[in-house]
């Protein structure tokens, strides 16, 4: 069984929405937990059932550092916030990389998720290469935002850094990421870049935000309003702009739940591995 389901859902003439949902909370769990183990390359060969569940490789440090990273940390009020808004960040990431790894094909290449917390760079980026050419056919840009305030965070936020990427103002960071991604098909570093040029073509472009929201954000007028303003990306379709949701009610206890599931799942693997 998947752990997570995508349903598309309308949005409006510019956007295509998508929904997702925790079909199997346990298998959620074990899949990022192999991720905060620094094995994300692994789980894709689980979520593809390739591999049974488990970690390909055990050691104790490993384990001790991914349930460190399941902590919410600090002395003061204000550093705890901070923590588990780091915490709460990884674990959405996690969520959004399972559900378009689940959706991907072989020649599908992504970025793994932040195993450090960070606010700097690319949330997420993934190649899909042509089946038998060494020719990069799409690329998509991802924002996940785990957050109280969705729309805040889209228009404050999500829409400043795809506007960025889309008048090429983080061309070196995007080009630099697809080029490590590409070489994971087997070019070599030359021909990676080369085949990289597309990634700063709009053509060839979708950009994808996600965002976690409460249960009133569940119809289209909802969802509308939530994503006005995605259409100010212009000269490419709406198949190129994707507003993705999470509904999630009490959203910090939820995902307090989640990560002491996975530190269970990790108990569970260093008990069988180590």
């Amino acid at each position: 069984m998947v752990a997570l389901t995508s349903m598309v859902v309308e949005v409006d003439d510019d956007v295509v929405g998508l929904q997702w949902a925790v079909s199997d909370f346990a298998e959620l769990a074990k899949l990022i937990a192999v991720i905060a183990l620094g094995q994300a390359q692994h789980a894709v060969r689980i979520i593809d059932t390739l591999e049974p569940h488990g970690p390909a490789l055990s050691d104790e440090e490993l384990f001790r550092g991914a349930r460190g990273q399941m902590s919410v940390r600090g002395r003061t009020d204000a550093q705890k916030e901070v923590s588990r808004y780091h915490r709460d960040g990884f674990l959405f990431e996690c969520i959004s990389w399972i559900v378009a790894r689940q959706s991907s094909s072989s020649r599908t290449f992504m970025k793994d998720p932040h195993i450090a917390a960070t606010t700097q760079g690319l949330d997420g980026l993934a190649i899909e290469m042509h089946p038998t050419e060494p020719v990069m056919v799409g690329a998509t840009i991802f924002e996940d935002k785990c957050t109280e305030n969705p729309r805040q965070k889209f228009k404050g936020e999500v829409l400043v850094t795809f506007g960025e990427h889309h008048t090429s103002k983080r061309a070196r960071d995007l080009v630099a990421n697809a080029v490590s991604l590409i070489k994971e098909s087997g070019l070599n570093g030359t021909e990676a870049t080369k085949a990289a040029a597309r990634v700063v073509d709009k053509n060839f472009r979708t950009y994808r935000a996600a965002l976690t929201v409460g249960a009133e954000i569940s119809t289209t007028k909802r969802r509308k309003k939530l994503f006005k303003g995605y259409n100010g990306l212009a000269d490419i379709t709406k198949d190129q702009r994707i507003g993705a949701t999470l509904i999630v009610d009490d959203l910090r206890n939820w995902f307090q739940e989640l990560a002491e599931e996975v530190v269970k799942a990790l108990n569970e693997f260093e008990a069988a591995h180590v």
